[in-house]
């Protein structure tokens, strides 16, 4: 990593929103990079609590420029989920009125979720670069947990959200779920991502926070099938 590339990886239960149970039990990864020079930052997947992740970007020197998002789960980006009513987005919008980059395929669930509207969005497909300050961060179109989940390459990093953990993957078996997809994604779309690259998942669903790619390809069950056939056989529905 640069040195002006700013990265903090924040547990949700343990680094904010504390007091939250919901937070601790689903243990999300919430991202804020940046550039240092410029002061511009972005969050990715927002949640719980929103105000604090503004105000440890303060204390940080930075500033929110925009919102990335995996995909449109309220526990990524707020909602109703569990009969629990996660902050998320919506509420960070009323405290800075910023952008939230989605890709095309996730922006009406995103809408329906989470109440934003077409105005607070900014529509992306596979490939397409968006700036935090002059560090450029690349978006990959992963579908397979959603239509529309997306990973982000910058500085050597692979944000994942739920398409991948460091054990195991994102679930198929919900709506707009695709296990086809999935290993398209994985297998495939994901097949550029060099195995240098740091691994940081949506949620800490093993003992290390972080993994290299290479070392993920080789322990991680779901790179096991060394074709589509063999995944539908391992792993579909």
């Amino acid at each position: 990593m640069s040195d002006r590339f700013y990265f903090r990886q924040l547990l949700s239960g343990r680094d904010f929103a504390v007091d939250n149970q919901l937070a601790r039990e689903m243990v999300n990864f919430v991202y804020l990079i940046g550039d240092r020079e410029t002061g511009d930052a972005i969050a990715i997947d927002p949640a719980y609590g929103v105000a604090e992740l503004v105000d440890i970007l303060g204390k940080d020197g930075m500033r929110l420029s925009g919102v990335l998002a995996t995909h449109y789960h309220p526990d990524h980006v707020g909602g109703s989920m569990m009969g629990h009513t996660i902050e998320g987005v919506g509420e960070l919008l009323e405290i800075q009125g910023v952008k939230i980059h989605v890709q095309k395929e996730e922006a009406d669930l995103v809408k329906k979720v989470t109440g934003v509207s077409d105005s607070d969005l900014e529509l992306h497909d596979s490939g397409d670069t968006v700036m935090v300050g002059d560090v450029p961060i690349e978006l990959i179109h992963t579908p397979g947990h959603t239509p529309g989940s997306q990973c982000f390459l910058v500085e050597g990093c692979l944000i994942a959200g739920d398409t991948l953990f460091l054990e195991g993957c994102g679930r198929t078996d919900l709506p707009g779920s695709d296990v086809g997809q999935m290993y398209d994604s994985l297998h495939n779309r994901l097949a550029k991502v060099p195995d240098s690259t740091v691994l940081f998942p949506g949620h800490r669903y093993s003992f290390h926070s972080s993994a290299e790619m290479g070392m993920t390809r080789e322990m991680n069950v779901m790179f096991k099938p060394k074709t589509e056939e063999q995944w539908m056989m391992m792993f579909g529905q």
